[in-house]
């Protein structure tokens, strides 16, 4: 029963908007929250990472998602300053594609490297935050998605205990094999 809601929903991220830069109206701590969750490109990612923090286990189940949120941060705060960067959303898509790879291969990084890692996709989500979120109040919208970009990790991790407990590797691989596959989609692969 649990493998089947779990299949459920990781199947069914898949079938959301692929990507949640539309250009909504980004203006409010509510829009913040609910902007992550709103595409699949957001989801994937922002739970990959909180899987494989588990997956690694010891202190990467805080320093990479921490890691994550700076460096989000800094993407944003980078392109509310109005610095353009190229391939974004091509590297978003990337950035999905490879945490998939890394949770379906079971990828031990060093803590460092890791964070690392994250870091540098995570700063590509930021700054597509950023870039939607010109002429909107900054701090509310920052406050918003960084909530449910936590929140989000703290699904990735808890998927992983759930599925850990349930001794299936093979369905912590496939999760990391859906990813791959939506990375590709939307980094145009």
């Amino acid at each position: 029963m649990r493998r089947d809601l779990i299949c459920t929903v990781l199947f069914g991220a898949l079938v959301l908007p692929l990507s949640a830069h539309a250009g909504e109206a980004l203006t409010s701590f509510g829009a913040g929250v609910a902007h992550p969750l709103g595409g699949a490109d957001h989801i994937i990612a922002m739970t990959m990472v909180g899987l494989w923090s588990l997956l690694r286990g010891g202190r990467a189940v805080v320093v990479w998602p921490l890691a994550f949120v700076a460096a989000m941060l800094a993407g944003f705060a980078a392109a509310s300053a109005g610095l353009q960067v190229g391939f974004v959303e091509p590297a978003i898509g990337l950035s999905i594609a490879v945490l998939g790879i890394l949770v379906a291969l079971g990828v031990r990084a060093p803590i460092v490297l890791g964070a690392l890692a994250v870091g540098v996709f995570a700063f590509f989500h930021g700054h597509a935050h950023g870039t939607e979120a010109m002429g909107a109040s900054h701090l509310p919208y920052a406050m918003g998605f960084t909530l449910s970009t936590v929140m989000l990790h703290a699904v990735g991790i808890a998927v992983g205990v759930g599925l850990r407990n349930l001794a299936a590797p093979l369905v912590l691989s496939a999760a990391g094999a859906c990813a791959v596959v939506a990375g590709l989609a939307l980094s145009g692969g």
